[in-house]
């Protein structure tokens, strides 16, 4: 997913970020970077997250990121649900991978996936 870094955060690697589906903030882990870089970026969840409580069906039919205090939030489609917990959430064109737990839940459609963690690795294209 492209992003475009606004601003350095107050704690160690933590940047905010914006891109076309509203902004964020996470973790860094790639080279130094300054408010205005734009770069290919990959979002790894490393939460467990709890079907129906962590992600549920969202009344949005519109790809979104969004921040409340500490608590980001992706909605996107529920793409894929393993037998395993593996899941996968579209927002756009990318695709974010989680584990989770819990009762089935429909795919193809809007969830949201509310997390407190988010890593950012940047792509090497």
């Amino acid at each position: 997913m492209k992003i475009i870094i606004s601003k350095i955060g107050l704690n160690k690697n933590e940047v905010f970020f914006v891109t076309e589906y509203g902004e964020g903030k996470g973790n860094w882990y790639g080279p130094h970077v300054e408010p205005g870089t734009e770069c290919e970026v990959e979002f790894e969840l490393t939460d467990l997250f709890m079907r129906w409580v962590d992600i549920v069906p969202s009344d949005s039919d519109h790809y979104n990121i969004h921040q409340d205090r500490d608590t980001i939030s992706f909605i996107g489609i529920l793409d894929n649900l393993e037998e395993d917990g593996t899941g996968y959430l579209r927002v756009g064109d990318s695709l974010m991978m989680f584990e989770s737990l819990g009762e089935p839940m429909r795919l193809g459609v809007f969830v949201e996936l509310k997390t407190k963690a988010v890593k950012i690795y940047p792509l090497v294209l």
